[in-house]
Parts: C-alpha cells; sequence; structure tokens
C-alpha cells in the first residue's frame, strides 16, 4: 500500500471511509469509517527529536486507523504498531521548507474516546471517562495513563528527564519546557477546554460547529495556518441510529456550511469535494519533491474562494450570501436531527446527501 513517502504491507480488509484532507498527501487530518470509528490529529512538539527522513506522516496514520479498526480502541492498536514498525516522519508541508512534527490523535466511536499523543515511537494514550476533552497543539496527557509504549518510562529515565520517584506525568515530561510555540497553542488548548466545559452535558452539533467558529479562542484559525475545513460527528450509543458526519470542506468555518453525510451502501464518488489527481506527474511523486506547485483545488474550493472575496468586498450582497449559507445549514441539520428523533433513514433519500448539500451551496454562490 503505498501512503505519502513510504509503501507498507496491506491488509485484507479495509472500511469504507470519509476523509477531511490536504489534497497532496494520502492521509488526512480528520475523518470517520463505516462503523462510527473518528479521528482527527493534531501536529505536537517536544523534547524528543522529530525525524525528517520519510516513514508515515500522522495524518496517514489517521487514515490507516480509519481504514483498519472498527472500534476506537482497535483503531488506537492499528496507529501505534504502525508506529512502532514503520515510524513517523517526513515533511508534513507541500513545501521545499521542511515542516515536521509528531502527532496527537482524538479517537472516538458510538461507545468511548481515547487520546493517543506521540513523541517519536514512544506513547502514552488516555482513555475519556467522561466531561469533555480536546487537543491542541501540545502534550496534554498527564497522570492519567491508561495505555502506554513499554519503554515510555525507562527511556524517559535514560534520557534525564524523570527521575524515577515522582509521579509520571507524560505531558510535563516529554515537552519542552516553555517556547512561544507551546504558549500559543496552550491558549488555544485552553479556551478550547472552556468552550466545551461551558457546554458539557448539553453539546449538540450546532453548539460544536459554533464552537469550531470562534475566532477569538484561536480555534478558527486565521494567516499562514487557517483553517481549511471542519468537521462535526454525531454518534448515537443506540446501533440502530445512523452516524451524521459534518463536513464543510472548504477554508473558515464562520463563512462554509457544515454539510451532513452517512454512510449507506452505494454512496458515490464526492465528486465537487474531491481535489484533482496528477498520477506519476505529481510533484510529490517526484525527487527532489515539491518543485512546484499544481491547482489542487476541488469544485466547491473555488466557488467558495471566489464567494469569500465577493463578502469581503461588497457588504449587501456579503450578508445576504451569509443568511443563505446558514440558512441552507439550518435546513440540513434540522432534516438530521428528525432521522435521529423518528429513528426512520430511507438509504434513498441520504445516499447522495452530502453532493446534493453541495449542490445547494454552489448554487447560493
Amino acid at each position: 500500500l503505498q501512503c505519502t513517502y513510504i509503501s507498507i504491507e496491506q491488509v485484507a480488509k479495509t472500511h469504507a471511509v470519509v476523509l477531511s484532507r490536504p489534497a497532496w498527501l494520502w492521509g488526512a487530518e480528520m475523518g470517520a469509517n463505516e462503523h462510527g470509528v473518528c479521528i482527527g490529529n493534531e501536529a505536537v512538539w517536544g523534547r524528543e527529536e522529530i525525524c525528517d527522513d520519510e516513514a508515515l506522516l500522522g495524518m496517514d496514520l489517521v487514515r490507516l486507523g480509519l481504514e483498519r479498526a472498527d472500534t476506537a480502541e482497535k483503531a488506537l492498536t492499528v496507529i501505534v504498531d504502525l508506529l512502532e514498525k514503520y515510524g513517523q516522519g517526513g515533511n508534513c508541508m507541500e513545501s521545499h521548507m521542511v515542516f515536521t512534527y509528531h502527532n496527537s490523535f482524538l479517537i472516538a466511536d458510538r461507545k468511548e474516546a481515547w487520546v493517543l499523543e506521540t513523541s517519536g515511537k514512544y506513547w502514552a494514550a488516555e482513555k475519556v471517562e467522561g466531561g469533555v476533552r480536546n487537543i491542541s497543539n501540545q502534550l496534554s496527557i498527564t497522570t492519567k495513563i491508561d495505555r502506554e509504549h513499554p519503554e515510555l518510562k525507562e527511556y524517559a529515565k535514560s534520557k534525564g528527564w524523570w527521575d524515577g520517584k515522582k509521579e509520571f506525568d507524560f505531558a510535563a515530561i516529554y515537552s519542552y519546557v516553555n517556547t512561544a510555540r507551546m504558549t500559543t497553542s496552550r491558549g488555544r488548548y485552553c479556551e478550547g477546554y472552556k468552550l466545551l466545559n461551558k457546554h458539557k452535558g448539553s453539546i449538540t452539533s450546532k453548539i460544536m460547529m459554533e464552537i469550531l467558529r470562534d475566532k477569538e479562542s484561536g480555534i478558527n484559525m486565521e494567516g499562514g495556518f487557517m483553517t481549511t475545513g471542519s468537521m462535526v460527528s454525531v454518534l448515537p450509543q443506540q446501533p440502530d441510529l445512523p452516524c451524521i458526519h459534518f463536513f464543510t470542506g472548504t477554508p473558515d468555518p464562520a463563512r462554509s456550511v457544515f454539510k451532513p453525510f452517512i454512510f449507506v451502501p452505494n454512496i458515490t464518488q464526492l465528486l465537487k469535494t474531491t481535489s484533482p489527481t496528477f498520477g506519476h506527474d505529481d510533484p510529490v511523486k517526484k525527487q527532489p519533491r515539491f518543485q512546484n506547485k499544481p491547482d489542487r483545488r476541488h469544485v466547491l474550493y473555488k466557488k467558495h474562494e471566489s464567494a469569500a472575496v465577493i463578502m469581503e468586498a461588497i457588504e449587501d450582497k456579503g450578508k445576504e450570501m451569509l443568511k443563505e449559507i446558514q440558512k441552507l445549514e439550518k435546513q440540513k441539520i434540522s432534516e438530521m436531527e428528525s432521522i435521529l428523533q423518528n429513528g426512520c433513514l430511507d438509504v434513498k433519500q441520504v445516499v447522495n446527501l452530502f453532493s446534493q448539500c453541495v449542490e445547494e451551496e454552489l448554487k447560493i454562490y
């Protein structure tokens, strides 16, 4: 199986997946599979050196976890086993400038959720027992460690990071002491937690979308590292109810529509939100890599980009457009709530659910 940079052994069976990913690579930043497993990942930095050598990207591990596991904990096992076998590393940016990092993962299914954080091949995992949990660009697992790399503690001791006497605090031991990057991510992590905690016990898909739209907290980022896609999943505990996954497929969720997707048989490829492919001519696949940058924008991205210019330039037109996309999203949320309340899913009606919503969004633009 060819991943972004390296080939690995394929397995006998894989699951259907829906992915939100940077178009140039094989993996994904977040996604879901047909069994209701959802994974999202974040870049993290720490004391352990980052490997520039090409291995599996954290984003490859997201996709591999989704393709190969039917529960959250099994996905965690898939990821850590592959991490041990192949390692993580390689440029995480479509650029000849090298940008590398370690990875953290938020993994959930209908019944449970896990946070997995890595530092090179070493890792710690925390089972989320209740309340709310978020990740940002920093290690956040402290003393509650439910699964770990067998040499996690010994390695920290050998590096002089831990004396073996104090309580083992993964984030404190494996993190940088303090850097500007850590301060920024800590702020975002804390603000995200506050926003989630404020609605603890009553978080709906709509509330989650509003949290993802929050600019003040740094969750909805602008500038060079702007938010390029957003996802919200509803995972009912009752197995007879469908999992519903909302994706924007476009940057800046404040100006985007969260469009619903449900796994049913015979779904066709989501063409209007799939980026063009370039086969063997892709600059990612040639050596030296990234010598040029092809236009990877999909149909919806291009239209959304043009609409964003109008929203900025023509106030009245922009307000009208925003009103229309909010109305469309509200309608889709209401339809999905109705499916969950009535427990009635017409497979024929939802087979093109996401694609139809994309068409409606395109008409607004």
